[in-house]
């Protein structure tokens, strides 16, 4: 079946996939499934969701989803980070969990949503660069659970390396009416 594309914002149409994430493009890949016939969640719900409450605030930046896949981004502010200047593990966690919650829902049919059951960090390296990059996958949806894995990378110039790994357990809930 034929992939559906929208972008929202960044550079247009005609974007390449690979755009860099601090281009400021945006990719949105998105598919209809043939299971029970049920259109998956439009990727356009990623940035509604994301405008609202702490997401916004914290200044996370979607750069890519797809059915069941995720990448968030998220620049330095000095409000985010610990008293060493690294990134906070509790804004990594947060970035995390907010990148597998977006990976999940992309792949559940319309009006569906991810919610965290629990979720598990492990901080592997100091994050004391320009940038935080979140890259998640659903590993499997299950009923209404699903499991998510997350990557959270330490960005500086184009160097990237791995500072936590995460997993997500979440839930499948109804959405609110106003995001339906």
């Amino acid at each position: 079946m034929p992939a559906h594309r929208a972008e929202i914002g960044g550079a247009g149409k005609g974007a390449p996939a690979s755009c860099p994430p601090f281009a400021g493009c945006k990719t949105y890949r998105h598919e209809k499934t043939n299971t029970l016939s049920a259109a998956l969640n439009p990727p356009s719900l990623a940035e509604t969701i994301n405008a609202k409450g702490f997401s916004h605030a914290a200044g996370f930046r979607i750069v890519t989803v797809e059915p069941g896949r995720a990448e968030v981004a998220l620049a330095r502010r000095d409000d985010l980070v610990q008293f060493f200047g690294h990134f906070h593990g509790g804004v990594i966690t947060a970035l995390a969990d907010q990148t597998a919650g977006i990976a999940v829902t992309s792949g559940l049919p319309a009006g569906r949503i991810g919610v965290t059951v629990e979720i598990k960090v492990n901080f592997l390296a100091p994050a004391a660069g320009q940038e935080l990059v979140a890259r998640a996958k659903t590993l499997k949806m299950s009923g209404s659970i699903g499991v998510a894995t997350v990557e959270v990378f330490n960005k500086d110039g184009a160097s990237e390396t791995l500072c936590a790994f995460a997993t997500a357990t979440m839930r499948a809930l109804d959405l609110p009416a106003e995001y339906r």
